[in-house]
């Protein structure tokens, strides 16, 4: 996973922060959608690669529930894990168990569940 994540790494626009990001989620069927950071001058129309690939995913018909793992590289040395608008997002649409791994530029990685990395979500649940 770590050499398709990194190929796709060139693809990603970042001229305001050169954070590049890459991101790949992972079906319960082992299909792949794959995702980048896509930045603009405002800072506020882009999007971050992890909602990039669930969106791909999404669009091509993938329900919530469907996903087995996200994978996310970063081109720094250290890993980073999702923003708070992906983690929303994660919360969303993947099951509390699923696995969220976070590369860095040399493959290493640490590796969370949904729940861990989002104890507290904010669920439709608290909209009524």
């Amino acid at each position: 996973m770590f050499e398709k994540l990194k190929e796709r790494l060139n693809n990603s626009y970042a001229p305001i922060s050169d954070f590049n990001v890459s991101a790949c989620v992972v079906t319960k069927d082992n299909k792949e959608y794959f995702g980048v950071n896509v930045e603009d001058a405002s800072t506020r129309a882009g999007t971050c690669a992890e909602r990039a690939a669930l969106f791909t995913a999404i669009t091509d018909g993938v329900k919530k529930g469907d996903f087995k793992e996200l994978n996310v590289l970063t081109s720094s040395s250290k890993t980073s894990t999702p923003c708070f608008v992906c983690r929303q997002m994660i919360t969303e649409l993947m099951d509390k168990d699923s696995i969220v791994r976070c590369y860095n530029l040399n493959g290493d990685y640490d590796e969370y569940t949904v729940e861990e990395l989002c104890p507290v979500p904010f669920e439709e649940e608290d909209l009524k």
